[in-house]
């Protein structure tokens, strides 16, 4: 198959590594970090003005019209420099929400404000008990004439402190695990009776705890069947694992340039690291699990549209399996081969394998999608039966 860029992709994928490398080294990352927001509201600018905001949207909707390829080389950019802003949070999983889940009528009034940069997302769903099933929805949404009326918590909301809405998963019929009666819902992120607790997560981004007290909300900010919203959730979910993929190579891919660099400068006995054949079978070992990496996610590029949930599924399972494992050896080995300076707080390659090892916890670990791609008969069942 031909992986190669199309022109276009090869410009923005230039145009893009060029903002990022004037705009975003490691020491302006840092003192970003320590802003009040925690992210840069000159580049949540920039990007908008690249388009980056507009990018997946259909060019009926007021987007560009891109597809998962543009998604792939957005997100490793973003990986590559640990890019803080609520990219992934509000384009990615909000605006997959909008993209596969609204109406006409919804479209026409949110994507115009995502693009420009002036809406942000967040993606409410995770709650206490919930562990990695999506299933798992507690709060509820009761019905009330015209409207909703939501009640609930939930749980590390990605970038939920600074969303202008919450896109909020709540039961509207059935327990807490059955698979019918969840509905998705375009919650005001300052309406009645919505709170919101922010706080950092161990990589550096924000996540917000929310709880809902009765919070009421129009029918016509229901995004797609409130009786039967598992399949959307799961849809968006599976495009967000393809994203974080590609996110994971840009950091394991500067997780392994990093280290390959210190081995040539950094002596011992009076020669550089890198001389010693131990340490060079270990940044081999990175390299492949770098390549196997981006593999895989190009695979899972490719499924991320695939209509066949069930072998969709497969796929990002297979993809986010490999991420974790692939992940967690290059993270280890780099801090390992760095030494002391590796654990640091000034040295980037600690930053790195944090936001690694949030990756990989993301919609489910290594482990979790391994049981799951097992249970699921493997990545070729159809073909196999």
């Amino acid at each position: 198959m031909d992986f190669d860029l199309s022109e276009e992709q090869s410009i923005l994928k230039d145009s893009l590594d060029r903002l990022l490398a004037d705009k975003y080294g490691f020491e302006e990352r840092n003192r970003i970090l320590k802003s009040d927001a925690g992210w840069s509201t000159a580049m949540w600018s920039h990007y908008a003005e690249m388009g980056l905001m507009a990018l997946p949207f259909a060019e009926e909707d007021g987007g560009i019209g891109g597809g998962a390829v543009e998604t792939m080389i957005v997100m490793e950019a973003l990986g590559r420099v640990l890019a803080l802003e609520p990219y992934f949070a509000t384009v990615i999983l909000g605006g997959g929400f909008l993209r596969l889940g609204a109406s006409a009528e919804q479209r026409a009034e949110w994507v115009p404000q995502v693009a420009e940069g002036a809406l942000k997302l967040a993606f409410a769903h995770t709650e206490r008990d919930a562990r990695f099933d999506l299933n798992h929805v507690e709060t509820t949404a009761r019905k009330d004439g015209g409207s909703y009326v939501l009640s609930g918590a939930k749980s590390v909301v990605l970038h939920g402190d600074c969303a202008d809405r919450l896109v909020v998963s709540a039961r509207t019929a059935g327990g807490p695990r059955e698979e019918g009666g969840v509905g998705v819902f375009l919650v005001d992120a300052n309406a009645d009776g919505v709170s919101r607790r922010s706080y950092a997560t161990q990589d550096g981004l924000r996540a917000a705890e929310i709880a809902l007290d009765g919070v009421t909300v129009p029918v016509d900010a229901v995004l797609g069947d409130p009786e039967n919203g598992l399949p959307l959730v799961r849809h968006v979910v599976d495009q967000a694992i393809a994203a974080l993929c590609a996110e994971a190579v840009g950091v394991m891919a500067a997780m392994h340039g990093l280290t390959v660099d210190y081995m040539k400068v950094r002596k011992q006995f009076g020669v550089p690291i890198g001389s010693f054949q131990a340490l060079q079978h270990k940044a081999v070992d990175m390299f492949v699990a770098v390549e196997q990496a981006r593999s895989i996610t190009m695979f899972a590029t490719m499924m991320a549209n695939e209509t066949d949930a069930a072998e969709r599924a497969r796929a990002m399972h297979a993809a986010k399996a490999e991420i974790g494992r692939g992940g967690r050896l290059t993270g280890e080995n780099a801090v390992q081969i760095h030494g002391g300076v590796g654990m640091t707080m000034e040295y980037a390659v600690g930053h790195y394998f944090k936001r690694m090892t949030m990756i990989d916890v993301a919609f489910g670990n290594a482990d979790h999608h391994l049981r799951q791609l097992a249970r699921a008969g493997g990545l070729f069942a159809d073909a196999a039966a």
